[in-house]
């Protein structure tokens, strides 16, 4: 499950679960992640939170980690001392973020001089920056999420249940079980889905994938309309039924791999939170509607918390939406109540139609957003 903090509707990953799951309690998630001690987080798509029996099949990765911003190892190497002692200092007090450093600033052979903020960088300060590195080579675990959501960081032997923090496997076994699990969650996936779900090289994904097919572990099968071979686990077989209705964040794991979007959905997906305003085709924070096995719709949302409001600022029907049956009450009806559901569970009091709603779509949602008496 891909990490995204975005914050103009909810963060990313809570809202996947309420896709899938409906209305839950927000703070559940951080418990069973945090406290259950059977996640964790590791760069595996992006940031993620992973199963902690992942975690010994991505250790190749961690130990040839490439730090944060780029070129940030040679600093790790140059500061070697600096490093250590952050590793020090959280084995003698226990979980620390970067804002928890300071008190470094007078340790032997540290020179404060060089540390601060990094022009440019997303992770903001050299502090932070050394952490996230201990973190990517594997050697800190994220023990929470603050209120700020910023990260607290412990020993990675202390987070990580003792039976997968010390089970090494080989590079080459451990890629073959990734593409198995990417294969899994996928369904059905070509050699580019399979590797994007935890970001391998492709050349590599399919040198696997083959020795996957030889062993059984793998079946290629053909898929109507695709130009690439495609692969499923043996014994898959499809849904009966999909009687879905959900709006999906744009980090959801359906989704987040644009060319299977474009191939299963003939839907053309792009995140525009850093696109220019006037460069923006859809919107800054779009959720796609998925509606049985359909992307039949995308609507741009936000949370007005001063209002109390859940704001549509956009809604496009798909081309296909738009002549099909389903264009009529029966769509409307069904994202009116996700709206409503939404907004609710967001502690708002109910959802706004934006000015920039087309008129006629206006009037076909706004039935659906009134509350029945």
């Amino acid at each position: 499950m891909q990490i995204d903090y975005v914050n103009v509707l909810v963060p990313a990953h809570y809202m996947i679960f309420f896709s899938r799951l409906g209305p839950y309690q927000r703070s559940l998630l951080d418990e069973v992640v945090y406290r259950g001690r059977e996640f964790t987080e590791q760069w595996a798509h992006e940031a993620s939170i992973v199963p902690v029996e992942t975690w010994p099949l991505l250790r190749h990765r961690m130990e040839s980690h490439r730090a944060r911003p780029w070129g940030f190892d040679g600093f790790m190497k140059e500061n070697a001392a600096f490093a250590q002692a952050v590793i020090e200092a959280v084995r003698a007090n226990g979980p620390l973020a970067a804002d928890d450093l300071a008190a470094l600033q007078n340790a032997p052979g540290i020179d404060r001089s060089k540390f601060g903020r990094i022009p440019g960088a997303w992770v903001g300060t050299v502090e932070r920056a050394v952490l996230e590195a201990h973190f990517g080579r594997g050697l800190l675990a994220v023990a929470e999420r603050r209120p700020n959501f910023s990260r607290s960081y412990d020993l990675a032997e202390r987070i990580i249940p003792k039976d997968y923090h010390s089970r090494r496997v080989e590079r080459e076994d451990a890629e073959r079980e990734l593409l198995r699990r990417a294969a899994r969650a996928c369904g059905i996936g070509t050699a580019d889905d399979l590797a994007d779900y935890y970001r391998m090289p492709i050349r590599t994904a399919r040198q696997r994938i083959a020795e996957l097919v030889e062993a059984g572990h793998l079946r290629e099968v053909h898929v109507e309309g695709w130009r690439q071979k495609a692969y499923l686990q043996p014994g898959a077989e499809p849904a009966a039924s999909l009687e879905i209705e959900a709006l999906l964040a744009p980090f959801d794991p359906l989704i987040w791999y644009r060319p299977r979007v474009a191939r299963l959905f003939n839907f053309e997906y792009r995140v525009e939170i850093y696109v220019p305003q006037l460069k923006r085709r859809w919107g800054y924070y779009v959720l796609p509607f998925l509606l049985g096995d359909r992307l039949v719709a995308r609507v741009d949302l936000k949370a007005n918390r001063a209002l109390g409001k859940l704001m549509v600022l956009a809604l496009y029907l798909e081309p296909a939406t738009e002549k099909a049956e389903i264009a009529k009450r029966p769509m409307f009806g069904a994202l009116g109540r996700q709206l409503q559901r939404l907004a609710s569970w967001l502690g708002l009091e109910g959802a706004l139609i934006g000015p920039a709603v087309p008129r006629n779509l206006a009037v076909r949602l706004h039935p659906a957003l009134t509350p029945q008496e």
